[in-house]
């Protein structure tokens, strides 16, 4: 458990939370041998029932609904037709949306691999705290993993890996200067992930769980002293108006999945399953380039540069240091894969060996 964090009623809650649990799944297997199946029309069509990302960003609002609600019919000829709805407005817990695609209650679902890592923290690993600082990073680690990924997706959940989506870039906002990393010590800083938490208590700083919602009102009433949050989504809450400084080094990117259940994969057709597939594929590239435009242009918009072509522009100090490159190596040999590998065990660890330890140089010895 990360200093400065504190989780209550978990032991005494126990036998009622499994109670509970045991409820809803009895409830949710019965609902998932009716959901795995296709709904065919009558006239030839399928309809099919999306759960997609967040709700009121870029990525649901430009990219994933209009292709679900208008793209997909068209690539088919009409063959397909879908309804999709965000997984935070519709009643969904993101950090259930792996028990509920793999009982085949969401057949199709996007699942962001942070909020499920409590359970699969083997998922997050292509998405560990200051492992890509940038997105050439990131694209090199994604295309690493993907295919264990796969794999882990298909044998553990049922499954069926179809794209991975990525929001903008995570950085740090603080409210009085900073020059590196290395100043973050004492400060109250909110984060979003126990793996961030964990990186901001080894630097000496004290992580605080703040909702999205409440962030900005936390940093006005001293709650928290700095936040991470993404580039754009930071400058559009207004964090410009609440803080002075923003670091330029990403320190997670918000990853995502989107599968299919594999038992209501299998009753489609192989054609649909094919143009599904490659109209993913092509989402997926949007999305990524959307992702890369949208970290550029957030930084650019909080520090004011001219090509913000946001209202308002903020004027704040951008923080680039060299030897955060080399406190970054060292944290993540020293902290961020260490803890990750005692919450994961010995898979992660050759997990890690195995995909990504030639794409960053850094292989995790034995014991």
């Amino acid at each position: 458990m990360a200093a400065g964090l504190v989780f209550q009623g978990r032991s005494g809650d126990a036998g009622r939370w499994l109670l509970a649990w045991l409820l809803i799944v009895s409830a949710l297997l019965l609902a998932g041998v009716a959901a795995a199946q296709a709904r065919h029309e009558p006239d030839g069509t399928v309809k099919l029932s999306i759960v997609g990302g967040l709700a009121s960003v870029t990525q649901f609002t430009r990219y994933e609904r209009p292709f679900w609600e208008r793209e997909i019919t068209e690539r088919s000829g009409g063959r397909i037709t879908a309804t999709i709805r965000p997984f935070d407005g519709g009643g969904l817990r993101g950090q259930e949306m792996l028990q509920l695609m793999r009982l085949g209650v969401v057949p199709f679902g996007t699942v962001l691999l942070s909020l499920v890592s409590g359970d699969e923290p083997e998922l997050n690993a292509p998405d560990l705290p200051v492992l890509n600082p940038d997105m050439a990073t990131l694209r090199r680690t994604v295309g690493a993993f993907r295919e264990h990924l796969r794999q882990v997706l298909l044998q553990r959940y049922g499954i069926e890996l179809l794209g991975i989506y990525v929001y903008p870039a995570q950085v740090l906002y603080c409210k009085k200067p900073f020059t590196g990393l290395d100043d973050l010590a004492g400060r109250r800083i909110r984060t979003s992930s126990v793996s961030q938490s964990e990186l901001m208590a080894a630097l000496g700083a004290i992580p605080v769980i703040v909702p999205f919602a409440e962030m900005v009102e936390a940093l006005k009433t001293n709650v928290a002293d700095c936040a991470i949050t993404g580039t754009l989504s930071g400058f559009e809450i207004g964090l410009p108006g609440v803080t002075t400084h923003v670091h330029a080094m990403a320190l997670s990117w918000g990853l995502s999945f989107f599968g299919v259940n594999l038992a209501y994969w299998n009753t489609l057709a192989p054609d649909v399953q094919h143009i599904i597939r490659e109209g993913v594929r092509d989402l997926e590239a949007r999305i990524w380039m959307q992702s890369e435009a949208d970290t550029k242009r957030g930084l650019a918009c909080n520090v004011g540069e001219a090509s913000c072509n946001g209202p308002a522009a903020g004027h704040m100090t951008l923080v680039s240091s060299a030897a955060d490159e080399a406190r970054r190596s060292r944290l993540i040999r020293e902290v961020v894969l260490p803890r990750w590998i005692e919450r994961c065990g010995e898979t992660c660890k050759v997990a890690w060996n195995v995909y990504l330890a030639p794409a960053h140089g850094i292989t995790v010895g034995g014991e």
